[in-house]
């Protein structure tokens, strides 16, 4: 293995991108279409990619997904440089659902849902 892309469903691709954006310091690499209303984009930051697909479009490829609800059952864990200053950043701008604390296995980490429900955890690892 060498790589792993996210593929999250989303209510709404262009106001995901909006939330990434504004709140999470995302860029925008790609859409489809190039222009309009989005059914699917990937977005970066550092190291860190995500797609966006409407439940509707992934439905197509994924049959299963009919009837799913966007941010149910699952999480992201993303490794940062500082994350006392990012959550100081984000903190009154974003739903958050774990402070920001130290965890048993040598973390300092927070968690907040995003706009479609996903739950993201920012850590980074405590050092003596």
């Amino acid at each position: 293995m060498k790589s792993m892309y996210p593929n999250l469903m989303v209510y709404n691709v262009n106001d995901t991108i909006e939330y990434y954006k504004t709140f999470l310091g995302f860029q925008l690499l790609r859409t489809i279409p190039p222009e309009g209303n989005f059914h699917w984009a990937m977005m970066k930051c550092g190291e860190v990619r995500i797609m966006f697909r409407t439940r509707e479009r992934l439905s197509l490829d994924i049959p299963q997904f009919v009837d799913a609800e966007p941010g149910s059952g699952f999480t992201l864990f993303i490794i940062v440089g500082d994350v006392v200053t990012l959550y100081e950043r984000i903190k009154d701008n974003v739903e958050v659902v774990v402070d920001l604390n130290e965890t048993f296995y040598g973390m300092n980490e927070f968690s907040i849902r995003d706009l479609n429900g996903y739950i993201l955890t920012f850590a980074e690892p405590i050092t003596e």
